[in-house]
């Protein structure tokens, strides 16, 4: 998703080369852009034969939807135990603790 934000829309050859190395075969970039289009992430135009893919829903909207299901398999559908597990396992600082509760009570306002 992340190429697709960046380049706004493109075919799948021009995808590959945005990738990290090694870079995947165009088969198996393929397969995942159709797991994309049918979760309803990327939609398609058809130019002659061949199909140019654009974003569906922009990268907030995915992040979204992607973090409620992490949260929900592997966090009991808790936020909270999720933030614990991450201060417990020291990748959250006291200090992103503290801006998170001051963002918190910015946004009940």
């Amino acid at each position: 998703m992340q190429v697709f934000w960046t380049l706004g829309n493109a075919f799948i050859k021009e995808v590959i080369p945005e990738m990290p190395d090694p870079k995947p075969h165009y088969n198996s970039v393929a397969t995942m852009v159709k797991i994309l289009e049918d979760k309803g992430f990327l939609v398609h135009e058809t130019i002659g034969n061949i199909y140019r893919y654009s974003p569906a829903i922009s990268k907030e909207e995915y992040q979204r939807h992607t973090l409620g299901d992490i949260v929900t398999q592997y966090f009991d559908n808790s936020y909270s135990k999720m933030l614990t597990f991450f201060a417990r396992d020291e990748k959250i600082s006291e200090e992103e603790v503290n801006e998170i509760l001051q963002n918190i009570k910015i946004g009940k306002k």
